[in-house]
């Protein structure tokens, strides 16, 4: 069984046993957290789609680590105008392990 979930403003489609880098969340190494916006649930040919969210259906997972993404960066520049900028940013993940999917 499969779902589609959203969390961080994205959609991933998750099964049990997946491993995935998500938006960082508020939970400690070691967690279990409950994901209950879920878009769809799939099973062979069989697939539920929400009307946004399925009501009843939820993901559980278990925080495996936290940290910081590959530097990104932001250069600016205005030709002939003396104007340069240079910025760097590094986004801040969680990675889960998907336990089970209910619906």
């Amino acid at each position: 069984m499969y779902a589609v979930i959203r969390t961080g403003g994205k959609q991933y489609r998750v099964a049990a046993g997946d491993k995935l880098k998500v938006e960082k969340l508020p939970a400690a190494v070691g967690a279990e957290v409950v994901l209950d916006q879920v878009l769809a649930l799939g099973e062979g040919d069989n697939l539920k789609v929400g009307t946004p969210l399925l009501a009843g259906a939820a993901v559980k997972a278990t925080v495996v680590s936290h940290g910081l993404g590959e530097k990104v960066t932001i250069f600016k520049l205005r030709r002939r105008k003396h104007y340069k900028k240079s910025q760097g940013h590094r986004q801040r993940y969680t990675e889960i392990q998907i336990t089970g999917v209910t619906g």
